[in-house]
């Protein structure tokens, strides 16, 4: 994990997921990687709005060293870099779609999600 581990073992398998996507961020970048499969760390921070340029490159990093993200690349001039959800961030964000359909049916002003009612 690229978070500060904790001392003591995790008590349970959402203990454990909950120390990678923990936070008030992360969900919400992969969120958005899910709306944009391969996206530039502008994109990105324009997905998320109010994340700051240094939380987002803290996050990304640190989602990439748990497996979730992956970085690109390019040599190219100017450099260009993009990211996209690996398949184990494939896999999460499909465990967490229950999550956002709870929140839009039981929070009020949650807004619906285009194709998920």
């Amino acid at each position: 994990m690229a978070t500060v581990p904790r001392p003591g073992a995790y008590i349970c398998g959402i203990d454990a997921a909950m120390d990678v996507i923990g936070g008030k961020w992360k969900v919400l970048i992969l969120w958005a990687l899910d709306e944009r499969p391969s996206c530039r760390f502008g994109e990105l921070r324009r997905q998320v709005p109010g994340i700051t340029e240094k939380v987002l490159a803290a996050h990304l990093r640190e989602l990439e060293a748990d497996g979730i993200v992956h970085r690109a690349s390019y040599d190219e001039v100017p450099p260009r870099v993009e990211y996209s959800l690996t398949p184990a961030g494939v896999r999460l964000n499909a465990a967490l779609a229950p999550l956002g359909a709870w929140g839009r049916e039981h929070v009020p002003g949650v807004q619906p999600h285009p194709g998920q009612g």
